[in-house]
């Protein structure tokens, strides 16, 4: 492969790679896609210089087993599955030239299947360490989309994927839940202007929205903290209690560690329904808890975490708060900012659902 830089990349094995499985309804005009190595020449339009100036850097956990991942390699070691059951009539083998065939046999229903089983907890589970240059060697880890709101270029949204093989749930009552193969994370930043104004951390069912101008930095890039096995991304290294979605609280039931352990720069190993399906409740080793699974079907590709959006959260967050702070603050000062926000959105949310009087 050759290397290309961010390019505008368009072509169907590269698009259903980074948009999941199935195209859906997004225009070609407005996602693009940087790739740092290309299956083939990219047309002229590149990426804007500062969605890569400003590309997250993110935190490794240092016990965690499970790197990120090289996404080629994911499909060597994989067999399309729907229902458990192989799909007929596909490619011996799954590459990243002919991925895109699966969109018409069967689309997000598709679950690209380790081949030794989840619990067999193969090698190639355990992805890539960066490098001291922060770079997973021989592997592309990570995918950049980008897309604009239509406004002559003034608003931008950049999305950061990150790429693991294989995701280790949280214990709970001595019980791993959660395990599952194939594991996307990401960071999106808006920008207005070529300038950076407010990031989104993805964190499990939800996640958090921070001004840009409230984040850590590194060489003026922001700072990003991976969840020990499970890679929901943070904004401080420490523990992380996410039994509330998009409430990170620092102890409770459900908690993410995080810490400096190892630094990944995701825009050098950047390639621009992934793994299997949730086992059945009779399969060995299943553990069911709660309604929650020990062995639960891998996640939706990019295409699927709602690349076009009006604010910074998805709209599964009803309730988005960008919040000035991702350090401790005085107690009296928090609770107040807080309020504010939460009044600033309660009055934009009623005045976009409010009807004009006749």
């Amino acid at each position: 492969m050759g290397k290309c830089g961010p390019s505008h990349c368009a072509w169907p094995a590269l698009a259903a790679l980074i948009l999941g499985l199935g195209i859906g309804n997004i225009s070609a005009a407005s996602v693009y896609i940087a790739a740092e190595q290309c299956l083939a020449p990219a047309p002229s339009a590149t990426v804007p210089d500062y969605v890569m100036k400003y590309a997250p850097l993110i935190w490794i956990h240092s016990q965690d087993p499970y790197q990120p991942s090289d996404i080629g390699a994911q499909l060597k070691n994989s067999i399309p599955m729907i229902n458990h059951v192989a799909i007929p009539n596909v490619p011996a083998d799954i590459t990243l030239n002919n991925l895109d065939q699966l969109n018409k046999l069967g689309g997000n229903k598709v679950c690209l299947t380790s081949k030794e089983g989840i619990q067999a907890l193969p090698a190639w589970f355990r992805g890539v360490k960066p490098n001291k240059d922060g770079k997973t060697e021989g592997a592309v880890s990570s995918a950049i989309v980008v897309r604009e709101h239509g406004d002559e270029g003034k608003t931008v949204d950049a999305f950061y994927f990150y790429f693991y093989a294989y995701n280790q749930g949280n214990t709970v009552l001595g019980i791993e839940f959660g395990d599952h193969v194939g594991d996307w994370e990401h960071n999106m930043i808006r920008f207005r202007d070529g300038k950076p104004e407010a990031i989104w951390y993805s964190q499990h069912a939800a996640g958090q929205a921070f001004q840009y101008s409230a984040t850590d930095k590194r060489g003026g890039r922001p700072i990003g903290f991976s969840g020990n096995g499970t890679h929901a991304v943070y904004a401080t290294a420490g523990t992380h209690d996410h039994t509330i979605p998009g409430l990170d609280l620092p102890a409770g039931f459900l908690e993410d560690e995080t810490d400096e352990g190892t630094l990944w720069d995701p825009t050098l190993s950047a390639y621009g329904h992934w793994g299997d399906e949730q086992l059945p409740d009779d399969a060995p080793g299943q553990v069911e808890l709660f309604g929650q699974r020990k062995y639960s079907t891998g996640p939706d590709g990019p295409m699927f975490k709602e690349l076009v959006r009006d604010r910074v959260c998805p709209s599964g967050v009803k309730l988005c708060l960008v919040l000035p702070w991702v350090t401790a603050v005085k107690e009296e000062k928090r609770k107040q900012m807080l309020a504010d926000l939460v009044k600033e959105e309660l009055e934009r949310e009623s005045k976009k659902h409010s009807k004009p009087l006749e």
